[in-house]
């Protein structure tokens, strides 16, 4: 694997850069402006502003920052940083595993490209699709079109044409039905790729963008939301770009136009590592889960104030096993001392309640593992073995496969649930 080029700053979550020597990476004061501008007065969730700088918290992923690319990779614990390699492989192949992107192995590009950058892996998995629909064909759709025309086809609009043609008697005012490639996906697909050709650094990637613009039909702009994407609705013949449209949508909607200079963008390609933990261990529990079922993630409203919406629960993973009835809840960070937080607690005592669990576990990643059998009180005289509580830490070397490390997230788990009997 390729080192991090001459414009790449790579940290860890809850580290700092900024322009002082002494942070764990370099700014310029041009660069630091980007990032206290791009936070602006309510903030990011990505970094806080310090003194000179910014500190990461529990987000990871990519920031990039005109030509600067700063890459914040996760760890599970103090000390746990090791081989930075290591960690980026690892953050890619959580990304990959639980469903956020796929990555073509067989593509020439990927042997070239460098395969230490998340950005340029989504933008080669989306380059590699807007190549298959390419060689497939894009698919056409009818719009209704209206406009002046010398010919005299569809429909004349008799009040528009009288209002706009009254001393042009050549000209006619119509609305016509067309059959061709101008539709939202083709337009958000031509609006990617013309983002990637403005943002992307890699030589390689840059060539393969700009034959594929010069292979796709001009089209129109669009103003890309979250609205459309959301409202996007695939059927058989569009169904092949649906993994292209989570990419756009990633890309176009976390894309910050510099609109003064045009040359310090921000594109912000951020994960929050409980979420992305919470996923992993869903997803591995649900490969190697055999003696018992994994039930699917469920939320249940629990308070509701006049006619607004009621707040909900979630856990974050149910196991059955045995007849017993498990909730399990996924933090990435223990805090200090190696307890957990009084929110956590909290948060677990209303789940075992709610969720009618028999034993209720919080599950950490560490540098060790470990397993500590709790109970809740009983209306704080003493504790009560019908409301137990346990917390328990999963272990993994850095070095290994991530298939690796979800069998052994399976295995702690389920040598967890026998030590709560």
């Amino acid at each position: 694997m390729n080192k991090p080029g001459k414009n790449t700053i790579t940290v860890y979550e809850h580290e700092s850069i900024g322009t002082s020597g002494r942070y764990a990476g370099k700014l310029t004061s041009d660069q630091l402006k980007v990032l206290q501008d791009f936070s602006g007065e309510g903030g990011v969730p990505y970094f806080t502003l310090i003194n000179n700088g910014v500190k990461f918290c529990e987000f990871v992923g990519v920031l990039q920052v005109g030509q600067l690319t700063i890459e914040v990779l996760p760890k599970v614990d103090k000390g746990s940083e090791g081989n930075k390699e290591n960690w980026r492989r690892i953050l890619i192949d959580m990304l990959k595993k639980v469903g956020t992107f796929e990555v073509s192995s067989s593509s020439e590009t990927n042997l070239k490209i460098k395969r230490n950058s998340i950005l340029d892996l989504y933008i080669e998995s989306f380059l590699v699709q807007v190549e298959k629909l390419l060689h497939q064909g894009l698919i056409k759709k009818y719009r209704k079109i209206e406009a002046n025309s010398t010919a005299l086809k569809g429909k004349i609009v008799f009040t528009k044409h009288i209002t706009k043609n009254i001393i042009h008697s050549e000209r006619f005012f119509v609305k016509y039905t067309v059959y061709d490639h101008t539709h939202t996906l083709n337009k958000l697909l031509y609006k990617t790729l013309n983002l990637i050709r403005s943002i992307n650094t890699s030589p390689v990637l840059q060539s393969k963008v700009c034959t594929l613009l010069l292979n796709f039909p001009e089209m129109p702009d669009i103003k890309a939301s979250e609205a459309l994407f959301t409202n996007m609705v695939f059927d058989r013949k569009s169904e092949p770009y649906r993994q292209a449209m989570l990419i756009s949508r990633l890309l176009l909607l976390n894309y910050h136009p510099d609109i003064n200079s045009g040359r310090n963008h921000v594109l912000a390609l951020m994960f929050d590592m409980n979420l992305l933990w919470e996923k992993f261990v869903y997803v591995s529990l649900r490969k190697h889960f055999k003696g018992g079922k994994v039930e699917q993630q469920f939320s249940k409203p629990y308070w509701k104030l006049g006619q607004a919406r009621a707040v909900s629960l979630k856990p974050d993973v149910v196991l059955i096993k045995n007849e017993t009835r498990y909730v399990l809840d996924t933090k990435w960070k223990l805090p200090n001392n190696n307890k957990p937080g009084n929110s956590d607690l909290q948060q677990m005592y209303a789940y075992t309640k709610y969720f009618d669990s028999d034993h209720t576990l919080l599950c950490y990643p560490g540098n060790e593992d470990s397993f500590v059998k709790g109970y809740f009180y009983n209306e704080g005289k003493k504790e009560d073995i019908s409301y137990p509580c346990s917390v328990m830490r999963i272990s993994f070397d850095p070095s290994e496969s991530i298939g690796k490390w979800q069998e052994r997230i399976h295995s702690k788990i389920n040598q967890g649930l026998d030590k709560t009997k």
